[in-house]
């Protein structure tokens, strides 16, 4: 018998309050370190989801919708959204709370792929995911298309030849000087 789990399994809430310490030089929290916080929801996540050591094949873009604040509390969410056949798309959301208003805001939304691996690090098969709502088959087909459009991406910068002159005509288009 194949082995399942849920989303609902997969699903992890970190929550930390965001010091000093973690500021860059404009006293905002440091985008670094909001992204060091992401991977480790993401590996909690796939790994509780797979049951096995998992590492970071790829973060989708990262947009940094809100400054986070000394003193805020950041929430950050993740659940498994898509899985392959030793892969998993990890959606995280973060947000932080102003603890004296508790105003709530958006900072960060990203897609973190996991690989999950054995003890000798060798890719393992993940157990296959159950949805049980149509927000989970949204999530589920959004992960379908990002792989299209990761493998799009990589034909197109494996396969596109940036030499030709229409290549090059093309840069007048850009806010560019080019100098060869």
């Amino acid at each position: 018998m194949e082995h399942t789990n849920s989303v609902k399994a997969s699903k992890i809430t970190l929550t930390q309050l965001m010091l000093p310490s973690h500021s860059n030089f404009s006293g905002k929290i440091h985008g670094g370190y909001l992204l060091s916080l992401m991977d480790q929801i993401a590996f909690a996540c796939a790994s509780k989801y797979s049951g096995c050591y998992c590492v970071t094949a790829s973060v989708d873009t990262v947009n940094f919708l809100n400054p986070v604040e000394i003193g805020e509390l950041v929430t950050l969410k993740a659940s498994v959204n898509y899985v392959g056949t030793t892969s998993m798309i990890v959606g995280i959301r973060v947000t932080s709370q102003n603890i004296q208003t508790g105003k709530i805001k958006h900072t960060n939304s990203s897609y973190f792929t996991m690989v999950a691996k054995d003890e000798k690090g060798n890719n393992v098969k993940v157990p296959r995911l159950i949805l049980s709502n149509m927000e989970e088959v949204r999530r589920f087909y959004e992960g379908v298309k990002r792989i299209e459009q990761r493998k799009n991406m990589h034909v197109h910068e494996t396969t596109f030849d940036y030499s030709t002159a229409e290549a090059l005509e093309n840069l007048k288009n850009y806010n560019i000087t080019l100098d060869l």
